[in-house]
């Protein structure tokens, strides 16, 4: 990699962690071509991407001083897996890992808060932010569908006696 691809290579990794809601470091050792097309295909299709990098691109993406935090992650093998929706990467990683002995994730960060793996798999429990959309809406009209039978009960009662006092004449 000539020095052009790596300045290219850097700018593209800052662009993913300013963008990423949630990055996850992952040691990927081993991992056959057919299962990392399935881990890419998982990611994709909930909205995030995966992506083996060289450790000291990303470092130097991260503009991380020595000894920090960063460094401890980015050793090895190391792909990240990322999503603008902060949970997505830590959920579809740690349930790969959980079918996987070879893909290991090794913690992740947020912005500038760097997590471990019990980090990771804390915020992979997390509901996403349409799960969290989808519950709010149910709150907010379980009311409104409430307070609608309450109102309507008495004029189907009324209806149903009104039924009943015309049967009772015809007959």
């Amino acid at each position: 990699m000539d020095r052009a691809q790596k300045a290219e290579s850097i700018e593209s990794l800052k662009g993913v962690f300013a963008e990423a809601g949630s990055v996850v470091v992952t040691h990927n050792l081993g991992l056959t071509v057919a299962e990392m097309e399935d881990l890419r295909g998982r990611l994709r299709t909930a909205g995030g991407a995966f992506k083996v990098v060289k450790n000291r691109l990303a470092l130097k993406a991260l503009e991380a001083e020595e000894g920090s935090d960063y460094h401890g992650l980015f050793k090895g093998p190391v792909g990240i897996a990322y999503a603008e929706n902060p949970a997505t990467a830590a959920k579809v990683a740690t349930e790969f890992a959980k079918g996987n002995d070879r893909f290991v994730i090794v913690g992740g960060f947020m912005g500038e808060t760097v997590v471990d793996i019990k980090g990771v798999e804390s915020l992979s429990k997390l509901p996403t932010l349409d799960e969290i959309r989808a519950s709010l809406l149910g709150l907010i009209n379980a009311p409104a569908t409430k307070i609608a039978g309450v109102v309507q009960a008495p004029a189907a009662q009324l209806a149903r006696v009104f039924s009943a006092y015309g049967a009772k004449e015809a007959a």
